[in-house]
């Protein structure tokens, strides 16, 4: 009976291991900053966060000091990372000592238990990191407790229109604005962004990806201000649906002409946030930074020089840029939706993504 038990205890520790502790940590090594937490939140079915939230979290541990700790959407009945599972998210608790949260999730409908820790921390008037589908990041059925984060909410709490992306972040889901799969992103310097701390060490070019621009309403509201446009270019070769980047290259072009450059859209800005009852606190937004984003170098240190100004480090930013070589080996995956069969045969484990 023992052995038995033994075996069982031994099978469940495996095989459901990951849901007693499924996330990763790392803790930061020497660097500015230390004894600061960022908590990265990944969940989207298409834009592989589960692949740029952890990288991004290594960079940021390991050349800048960062204690990170990255979540992921589970599958409650396998521990295992599984994208399309939109309402489990667990280890959300972490934003309570957290003094950074960044955001990539795509319409997620986590439970009460979990969204009042995203709510708690919003009070708080901390920073916000919003990447790609965080415009949309959330969506409820009407009458829930959070439905009013939801996409497009139309409700009756009115400080709350559109939903989290539009009042935290600037913007919800409006559309892709170039051709997806077939129009890449060039980052141009906002004209008003060149002497910003975000944009040090980065020049048009450098911020790339294979991801088309997404659309959005101008102004941006608030005391938004742009940071990086978004260039939309030509391909040169063809589509390779076998290729991660579709075929598209940072060398592509040249730019679209007509209505889609002018006037170009945002893809990064800063702006301030403020929930009913909360604290006004920093937010920025980048709607570039899917995995296949970030192999360019200059999307990277878009998305760390970004950290720095949330955190009211800024002034630490090198004039040549924060450092961003990648952590280990990074072989990003095409950003498509994937089946669920998909998710069942790759078997994704959280011990994936741990420090080598």
């Amino acid at each position: 009976m023992h052995h038995r038990l033994a075996i069982f205890t031994l099978i469940s520790l495996t095989v459901f291991g990951q849901a007693k502790d499924p996330w990763v940590t790392y803790e930061g090594k020497d660097g500015l900053g230390k004894g600061k937490h960022i908590v990265l939140i990944s969940g989207d079915e298409e834009y592989r966060s589960e692949e740029t939230l952890p990288q991004l979290g290594k960079i940021l541990a390991t050349h800048h000091g960062f204690k990170c700790t990255v979540l992921f959407a589970i599958d409650p009945k396998t521990g295992l990372i599984n994208p399309n599972v939109s309402n489990n998210i667990p280890g959300l608790e972490a934003l309570k000592t957290a003094d950074l949260m960044v955001i990539f999730t795509r319409f997620r409908a986590l439970p009460d238990e979990q969204m009042k820790h995203i709510q708690q921390y919003l009070l708080t008037g901390k920073p916000v990191i919003g990447i790609r589908t965080s415009t949309h990041a959330f969506n409820f059925r009407r009458g829930g407790k959070y439905s009013h984060y939801g996409n497009g909410y139309r409700g009756p709490k009115k400080e709350w229109a559109e939903g989290f992306g539009r009042l935290v972040l600037g913007e919800k889901w409006i559309s892709h604005h170039g051709s997806h799969k077939n129009e890449s992103t060039r980052g141009v310097v906002a004209p008003k962004a060149k002497d910003h701390p975000i944009t040090r060490g980065i020049k048009d070019g450098d911020v790339w990806g294979p991801t088309d621009v997404y659309g959005v309403r101008l102004p941006l509201p608030g005391d938004s201000k742009p940071i990086v446009l978004g260039q939309v270019m030509k391909r040169k070769g063809k589509r390779d649906n076998n290729d991660p980047f579709y075929g598209m290259r940072p060398d592509d072009g040249p730019a679209v002409t007509g209505r889609k450059n002018d006037p170009m859209m945002p893809i990064a800005w800063t702006k301030s946030y403020q929930i009913p009852e909360g604290k006004k606190g920093r937010a920025f937004m980048s709607t570039i930074g899917a995995s296949t984003d970030i192999v360019a170098e200059g999307t990277r240190r878009l998305l760390v020089n970004a950290v720095y100004w949330c955190l009211e480090m800024e002034s630490k930013i090198p004039a040549g840029g924060t450092s961003v070589d990648l952590v280990g080996e990074f072989k990003p995956t095409s950003y498509a939706f994937r089946s669920r069969k998909y998710w069942q045969d790759r078997k994704m484990t959280v011990e994936e993504h741990r420090m080598k």
